[in-house]
């Protein structure tokens, strides 16, 4: 069934784990020598060491300040600095710069309306603008397909004409990955020379005539060496083997470039080489308000002056389907650029960036990561424990670190307490929408239970199985009891209900990794800090949970 890509709602909440993949020395830098002052580069492999895999870029104005690469490519290959990764949603911001560039040209204005451009077009969205589908404000609330569905630009136009608004034009924000979708078709359509073809001969094009990147899958490829994705449970992603046609992720993603491809273009971007100033300016002024931090502008973030004390803009991208992530931060008053990508979980490039973001943009000494905990076998812990509620924590063993499964609601409240900032009240809310959704009460829901039945079988029963604040989203998970077994999966879904991200069969349940912290405790295997805030205790038979608003203690269950 589908497994679609999440995409940013908040920039610098990302949190996960994963095995560690085997291959060379983690922290190795790239077989070309890294271009970073020598204490920044002790630094970032003091991070490598901690888990983190990928590239790193930093310039400013016209002067590289880093270039450098860490960990493993594959098994077998170290990451280089041409190493190539697959950047999510950062290719929306190429989606809107390809617009403003046919604005520029005179070829569509930003308040036509997309069924004046797109005839064929149906649905309530024929009435949104180009910037409404630029900001995020068209309406939109559902998606059009799953990340590798095959789906041809008239199956994309068709799907899309389909969706639901939940409100009219220009009233609401609500991010939507078929809308940047829609943008791409109408590039597709005023260009004259195709989607794909309007980006790699206009858009990607960098000064002195080098084009950034190009496509994860399909024609054209960006060019180079590329790093394999590992997803959460340590399996390795497709690698870019998806046949197409692409049109259930062109315009809202699917493109990859190296990091020092991707600071080059967004400088170029801001400096108004690739659009012209009035379009850069659109760009780099938020159009619409989301918090009282940040704001939306045509493909980007804009946030205030509280994190690195100067305004700043930013993109993300990237999931646990490829593996990859990818994240890319413009300082116009330094001009300058930061781009990070990474192709393991455990520390991600939004990992990272959170970690030493304020010190790489000030130009201070990056912090270090946490000392490597106290040796201990964690094998003597492994079982199951049962809480006096019916939840469970399935506790095993996975290259070196404890891994604790949060098996029911409860069990999923105790050990993943929502985030400072994120209300139970909200998670509670995030249910309901998923349980009107599997019920089948939207039109989106009856969408959702059809494909279920078609991939996997007819629904007996739905329970909710739990819900975490994850990777900047909130997921709730579901058992689906089909045929009379159970099928574990999650929904991410914006306020509106609408499907942001899913994952269904799921990889795991909700699971934290572990290493051991001394007296029979264990911390998150969490170099960046960006998980849950729990220390687990497992002595005598009992595994108790601290939370900062108190301790659950659960019982091993015998044989």
């Amino acid at each position: 069934m589908r497994k679609q890509l999440a995409t940013l709602a908040a920039l610098l909440l990302l949190t996960a784990c994963t095995q560690d993949v085997p291959g060379p020395d983690p922290s190795a830098p790239s077989a070309t020598p890294p271009s970073c002052p020598r204490d920044l580069d002790s630094s970032l492999s003091a991070w490598a060491v901690a888990g983190f895999s990928g590239s790193i870029a930093v310039s400013t104005g016209d002067t590289i300040d880093c270039l450098a690469a860490y960990g493993s490519a594959d098994e077998n290959t170290p990451n280089r600095i041409d190493t190539v990764f697959d950047i999510g949603s950062i290719s929306k911001a190429v989606t809107a710069a390809a617009v403003l560039a046919l604005a520029d040209e005179g070829r569509l204005k930003l308040d036509d309306r997309a069924g004046d451009l797109l005839p064929e077009l149906t649905g309530p969205v024929r009435a949104a603008t180009v910037r409404q589908l630029l900001l995020h404000t068209s309406g939109l609330k559902g998606t059009h397909a799953g990340d590798t569905q095959p789906m041809t630009a008239r199956q994309a136009l068709t799907a899309i004409g389909r969706l639901e608004t939940a409100a009219p034009p220009g009233v609401k924000y609500l991010y939507s990955n078929a809308g940047y979708t829609l943008l791409a078709l109408i590039v597709e359509a005023v260009s004259g020379s195709g989607y794909r073809d309007y980006l790699a001969s206009r858009v990607l094009r960098l000064p002195r005539g080098r084009t950034a990147g190009g496509f994860w899958n399909g024609q054209p490829a960006a060019p180079g060496p590329r790093a394999a994705g590992y997803r959460a449970d340590g399996s390795r992603a497709d690698g870019g083997r998806f046949a197409g046609p692409f049109w259930a992720t062109e315009g809202n993603g699917g493109l990859a470039m190296t990091a020092g491809d991707l600071a080059a273009w967004t400088r170029a971007l801001f400096t108004g080489r690739i659009v012209s100033a009035a379009a850069t300016a659109a760009i780099a002024t938020a159009g619409r308000p989301i918090d009282a931090h940040r704001g939306e502008t045509p493909g980007w973030v804009a946030f205030d002056a509280t994190r690195y004390g100067e305004p700043f803009l930013t993109a993300a991208g990237g999931g646990g389907d490829v593996g990859h992530n990818a994240v890319v931060v413009w300082l116009p008053r330094r001009q300058r650029v930061v781009a990070i990508m990474s192709n393991q979980l455990k520390i991600s490039a939004e990992d990272l960036l959170r970690a030493v973001g304020p010190a790489i943009a000030t130009g201070r000494p990056l912090p270090a990561p946490p000392a490597p905990a106290g040796a201990a076998d964690p094998a003597a812990a492994v079982g199951a424990y049962r809480l006096s509620t019916g939840g469970s924590f399935e506790v095993g063993v996975r290259d070196g670190r404890l891994a604790v499964a949060a098996v029911g609601a409860d069990a999923v409240t105790a050990l993943f307490p929502p985030p400072p900032g994120v209300p139970a009240s909200r998670l509670r809310a995030h249910e309901e929408l998923v349980r009107r959704l599997l019920a089948g009460e939207t039109r989106e829901g009856r969408r959702e239970r059809a494909a279920f039945e078609k991939g996997i079988g007819p629904i007996d029963r739905v329970t909710l199985a739990g819900t975490t604040a994850h990777e900047g989203e909130i997921r709730t998970y579901v058992s689906v009891v089909s045929r009379g077994k159970p099928v574990l999966g999650w929904y991410a879904l914006n306020e509106e209900g609408g499907v942001e991200a899913a994952e269904v069969p799921a990889d795991e349940p909700p699971t934290l990794r572990l290493l051991p912290s001394g007296d029979n405790r264990y911390r998150p295997d969490d170099p960046a800090g960006v998980g849950p805030a729990v220390s687990v205790r497992i002595a005598d038979g009992l595994l108790t949970v601290y939370r900062p608003d108190g301790a659950t203690t659960s019982a091993r269950r015998a044989g």
